[in-house]
């Protein structure tokens, strides 16, 4: 496997779940600080975030993430540079193995890419955002998003189920018990989210269903239901 200098692949349990024979997936992992998470604060998510979860709860982990999220924040531009750098590396790597290369920006963070996923068509890009108003955009037709609910605030809340019935948007909804999920949430049809993280296959029109991990458990803002 090659290594690059910002994304991971092969790092992340579940999507490993879903690299293959037909695709691989790589994510780029940043401090969710809220500049980069614009909307943290009001969906109750800036807490529970699951910057804490799996390889997260690691200092070396933090600290490679804390690296690269000052690099983004002192110096944009050669970020950008090193992060195309590493995009045009995995692309050619993807192509070699004859399978769909998939990358995921936000990884911990919720930044609008939309200029550097224009630039490689051949990948496939996807994110989860509580940026709600972001699927009302032009979003690259190689890019798919998922809006992720939170009942933090009832006003938010509102909204983003509103943007999702209006840009048939899936809402991804993270659950407190991973056995006691509905079959139907907010009058959709309700999904397991965590077989896999190929959220672009998803149908559409459902509820992604997620389970509550690292801090989240203890959550009580209403960002986890349940």
């Amino acid at each position: 496997m090659s290594k690059y200098n910002l994304i991971g692949v092969g790092t992340n349990a579940k999507t490993v779940k879903g690299d293959g024979s037909e695709y691989i997936t790589g994510i780029l992992y940043l401090i969710p600080e809220v500049k980069l998470c614009p909307f943290s604060i009001i969906a109750g998510c800036h807490e529970p975030c699951l910057v804490s979860a799996g390889r997260g709860a690691f200092n070396s982990v933090q600290d490679a993430r804390e690296r690269k999220t000052k690099l983004l924040l002192s110096d944009p531009e050669e970020f950008k540079r090193v992060l195309r750098k590493d995009l045009a590396k995995f692309e050619d790597y993807c192509k070699r193995k004859g399978v769909q290369p998939v990358i995921r920006l936000n990884g911990t963070s919720d930044k609008n890419w939309f200029d550097i996923v224009r630039e490689f068509p051949a990948i496939q890009f996807y994110d989860y955002t509580k940026v709600y108003n972001r699927v009302a955009k032009d979003i690259p037709a190689n890019y798919h998003l998922t809006l992720s609910y939170s009942e933090a605030n009832p006003d938010y809340a509102s909204k983003v189920k509103a943007f999702a019935d209006k840009y048939q948007a899936n809402l991804a909804v993270v659950f407190r018990d991973k056995n006691n999920i509905p079959e139907t949430f907010l009058g959709r049809p309700v999904i397991n989210g965590d077989a896999d993280d190929l959220r672009f296959l998803d149908p559409a029109g459902v509820v992604v269903a997620l389970y509550a991990k690292g801090k989240a458990r203890k959550d009580t803002s209403g960002f986890v239901i349940g």
